[in-house]
């Protein structure tokens, strides 16, 4: 499907997040009849075209030319579903965007991981003096990126936008990793795999966890690869010396980057594999490792208070999150791990981690509407309401060397507006014991 004429057309776009939004600006530029739509029951829309709020119009959805719908909105939804019947065609802001893009674009998904190797691909192209623009499911929406002026757009994308894309075409991409996460929405791992997997199909060059099955492109070769297992080929890690190799070869000394922790060293690596196919020299890869000093909410060291770490790592909304931050840290612990976990788990199998907590965690905290379930994986388990009195029973019970985070393997939605606020909340308690 190339090249859509949106003129004239009748197109309704549902959900106006701030996705929906960018939809409804981009359509409008382009001459289409725009109708939006949103689930809300209340909103107030700056742009001038007609807003049905509330449950979603089925004859107006089915009437429609085409459907953009917002990542935030479920596919699966019987309304949607009921348009598809009638032949309607759904599309997203992504597919959108694919039609009218003319710059090469850098593509990174995965379970986890992705807005960090996003920046760090993004300081990579900077250093080297590039004009790169980012976007997508972080920042900036992706239409918002078209008609700028840009040596590269560097793009991440979730499940939910890949799910209504077709066309886009990036001059590399990878899966990071692939674990079980959002099958509330996509039903199983193979349906979410199979999701991740698209970002291959129109590919130049593919980047390539190999230690990751799930990750692997179907019918198709990798053009480089990454991994924290030996390999003299590609990015690996050599754990004795703490370096990254290329090839076999020192690459860079972990020591000289900001970033800490093993997963954040396969951030580093998938960084430097996709900026170095797009043909960032390696002098200008190791600078924007260096310099890159992470990102708010994961893995983010909010105090130092008595000499414990403090750490906060609200964007684990998922078990494979959680699990990373957990074994990349655990070089780095002197005492022990407490652990403040739970949420709403969106249909996750926790047991997966019960070996991990047994063994790394010496004292689990944990709330939320699926803070039970987590709790009877360890046999160190406190239970309690709110985040405020987990830092409160993580201060009682730690001493200097000990490192207290916040990693909840769960979505944040059950008691706060985002994982933002949610580590927010996390950071301003912390900050309130030493007042």
């Amino acid at each position: 499907m190339k090249k859509l004429t949106l003129a004239n057309k009748s197109i309704v776009v549902v959900g106006m997040g701030l996705t929906g939004l960018s939809c409804v600006r981009f359509l409008l530029t382009k001459g289409a009849k725009v109708i939006a739509m949103d689930s809300r029951s209340e909103l107030t829309l700056s742009l001038d075209v007609p807003l049905l709020l509330g449950e979603f119009d089925t004859n107006k959805l089915s009437l429609a030319d085409l459907i953009v719908l917002s990542p935030g909105v479920d596919l699966n939804t019987p309304a949607i579903q009921q348009a598809i019947e009638s032949g309607v065609r759904v599309i997203g802001d992504i597919e959108l965007f694919a039609q009218f893009n003319t710059c090469p674009v850098i593509a990174i998904t995965g379970s986890n991981g992705k807005s960090t190797v996003t920046h760090l691909v993004t300081e990579m192209c900077k250093s080297a003096g590039k004009k790169v623009l980012m976007g997508g499911n972080i920042g900036v929406p992706a239409l918002d990126l078209l008609g700028q002026s840009a040596d590269v757009i560097v793009l991440e994308l979730s499940s939910f936008q890949l799910e209504t894309t077709y066309s886009l075409m990036p001059l590399v991409a990878t899966v990071l990793n692939i674990t079980a996460d959002h099958l509330d929405r996509h039903g199983d791992l193979a349906r979410y795999q199979q999701i991740k997997l698209s970002v291959y199909k129109n590919c130049e060059f593919i980047v390539c966890n190999r230690d990751d099955d799930l990750c692997y492109p179907v019918n198709k070769n990798a053009s480089m690869s990454y991994g924290l297992s030996q390999s003299n080929s590609g990015f690996s890690w050599d754990n004795d010396n703490t370096c990254i190799l290329l090839d076999g070869k020192i690459f860079l000394d972990s020591k000289r980057c900001l970033l800490v922790g093993a997963h954040n060293m396969l951030n580093i690596q998938a960084a430097a594999a996709l900026a170095k196919v797009f043909g960032i020299d390696d002098a200008s890869i190791r600078q924007g490792a260096q310099q890159f000093g992470g990102l708010p909410h994961r893995c983010q060291t909010v105090s130092m208070f008595n000499n414990v770490r403090w750490i906060n790592d609200s964007k684990a909304t998922n078990v494979g999150a959680t699990l990373a931050a957990i074994n990349g840290l655990a070089s780095h612990i002197n005492g022990k791990l407490i652990l403040i976990a739970g949420g709403e788990g969106k249909g996750a199998d926790f047991s997966v981690m019960a070996e991990c907590l047994t063994q790394s965690v010496g004292l689990l905290i944990t709330l939320g509407k699926d803070g039970d379930k987590i709790a009877r994986l360890h046999s160190n388990n406190v239970k309690v309401q709110t985040i405020e009195e987990a830092v409160l029973v993580a201060a009682k019970h730690s001493r200097a060397g000990d490192i207290v985070m916040l990693s909840p393997a769960c979505a944040s939605l059950d008691m706060f507006v985002s994982y933002q606020q949610r580590g927010d909340c996390f950071a301003q308690a912390v900050q309130a014991l030493a007042a």
